[in-house]
C-alpha cells in the first residue's frame, strides 16, 4: 500500500520532470495540443495545471514554482493585461478558468496586468455571456442555450473570488442564482447525481423532448461539479446553496464507487460491458470529498470514501516511467454534447471516447487531491 511518502515522491516528480522542464507554449501535459497539433492559445487545460501549481506553492512555498506560474502565465498576458489569444466572441466558458490564476497572481505579486487582465475577462465575456431563458449561461456560442456541468468549475469560482475582491454582491448573487438553477433543472431526484447537459430548447438530438436533459451522469462533468462547488465554499463560506449541493452530490457519487474505491466513466451503470474506472473524476471527487470534511461540509464518511478513492488511483493507476515521470492512466481525453462529428450523449458514446494518460485533466486534480490532503 502507497503511503503518504510515496504520494509526495509522486507529486515532486510530477513537479520536477513535468511542470518545471514545460515550455509555456507547448506544454508536456496538454494532450490535446500534442495529440491534433493544436496552436498555443489561453485554454483551460493549461489553466487547470496552474491551479494546481499555485496549491502546490501555497503548501511548500517553493519559489521555483511561482517563477514558473509567473512566466506561464506571461507567454500569454501582454504587459497592458491584455490576453491576445482569447476570443470573448466564442463565450467560452472554459477560457473564465485561468481567470483564477490572473487573480492569484495578482495577489502574490501585486502586478496590475494581471488584475487588468481577470478584468478584461469579465468585461469581454460575463458581462455579455448569453444566457438560457432560465438564467444561465451557454456553456458556448457555438451550444447556443445549453447549459453544461462543467461551467460551473470553470467559470463560478472565478466569479466568486472576483466579486468577492471586487464587493460585487450582483456578480455574488448570481453565482448562487446559477447554482440554484442547476439543482433544480439537471439532478436527479432519485440517485442525487447530475445529468451532463441541458437543452432547454429541447432541439438537440441528444436532449430528452420533455426535460431537455441529456441521457447519462458522466463522471468528469461531476467531477468538475463537485470540485467547483468546494472551491466556491471555500471562498464564500455562507453560501449555503453550494454548500447543500455538494455534500448531496459527495454522498451520491460515494455511493458509486467500486469496491477498490474507483468511480466508473458513467458512475450509476456498473452492469455496461466497457464501462472503465476513470481516474480525473475519481480524483476530483477525492479532492472535493476532502476540502468539503475540512471546511466543515461533510462528515468523516465522505474524507474517508475522498482517501480511499486518492489511495486506489495511486495503488493501480499510477506508475513510474523509465524517463523518471509517473504515469497516470485511464483518463478520458474528452467528451462533450453534439458538435462535430456528432456527439449523442449516449453510454456507447462516453465509453467510446478516447483514453489517455497523464493528461493535464488528470494529473492537475492529482496534484489538487495531494495538496488538500496534506493540507487536511
Amino acid at each position: 500500500m502507497k503511503t503518504e511518502a510515496n504520494w509526495k515522491m509522486t507529486a515532486d516528480a510530477y513537479t520536477e520532470r513535468l511542470i518545471l522542464p514545460s515550455d509555456p507554449l507547448s506544454p508536456l501535459w496538454n494532450r490535446e495540443n500534442i495529440i491534433f497539433r493544436k496552436a498555443p492559445k489561453w485554454n483551460y487545460i493549461d489553466a487547470c495545471m496552474m491551479t494546481a501549481a499555485a496549491m502546490l506553492y501555497d503548501l511548500s512555498g517553493d519559489e521555483r514554482l511561482l517563477s514558473f506560474i509567473v512566466r506561464f502565465t506571461d507567454a500569454y498576458v501582454t504587459e497592458e493585461g491584455t490576453i491576445p489569444t482569447l476570443c470573448f466572441g466564442d463565450f467560452n466558458l472554459d477560457n473564465v478558468n485561468g481567470g483564477r490564476t490572473l487573480l492569484w497572481l495578482y495577489k502574490h505579486t501585486g502586478m496590475e496586468k494581471y488584475l487588468a487582465a481577470a478584468e478584461s475577462i469579465v468585461r469581454g465575456q460575463l458581462e455579455r455571456q448569453p444566457r438560457t431563458p432560465c438564467g444561465g449561461f451557454w456553456h458556448k456560442a457555438v451550444y447556443p442555450g445549453q447549459i453544461w456541468l462543467d461551467g460551473v468549475y470553470m467559470a463560478l469560482p472565478f466569479m466568486a473570488e472576483y466579486g468577492l475582491l471586487k464587493g460585487d454582491r450582483d456578480m455574488l448573487a448570481d453565482v448562487s442564482a446559477q447554482l440554484e438553477n442547476i439543482r433544480r433543472r439537471m439532478r436527479d431526484s432519485s440517485t442525487g447525481l447530475y445529468f451532463h447537459g441541458l437543452d432547454e430548447s429541447r432541439r438537440e438530438k441528444w436532449a430528452d423532448h420533455v426535460t431537455g436533459l441529456s441521457d447519462e451522469f458522466w463522471l468528469r462533468s461531476m467531477g468538475w461539479l463537485s470540485a467547483g462547488l468546494a472551491d466556491i465554499c471555500g471562498i464564500l463560506p455562507d453560501n449555503t446553496a453550494a454548500a447543500e449541493m455538494l455534500a448531496g452530490l459527495l454522498g451520491a457519487l460515494s455511493r458509486c464507487m467500486t469496491d477498490e474505491g474507483m468511480l466508473l466513466q458513467l458512475p450509476a451503470r456498473s452492469e455496461l460491458p466497457g464501462n472503465y474506472p476513470e481516474t480525473s473524476g475519481t480524483l476530483l471527487f477525492a479532492y472535493s470529498a476532502v476540502k468539503a470534511a475540512r471546511l466543515g461540509i461533510a462528515g468523516e464518511d465522505i474524507k474517508t470514501a475522498g482517501l480511499r478513492a486518492f489511495r486506489a488511483v495511486s495503488e493501480d493507476y499510477i506508475s513510474m516511467g523509465t524517463d523518471g515521470v509517473p504515469v497516470l492512466r485511464n483518463i478520458c481525453l474528452m467528451a462533450g454534447l453534439g458538435g462535430s462529428p456528432y456527439r449523442d450523449g449516449s453510454a456507447a458514446y462516453y465509453l467510446g471516447e478516447t483514453v489517455t494518460e497523464n493528461d493535464a485533466k488528470g494529473i492537475a486534480p492529482y496534484l489538487m487531491a495531494y495538496s488538500e490532503i496534506i493540507r487536511a
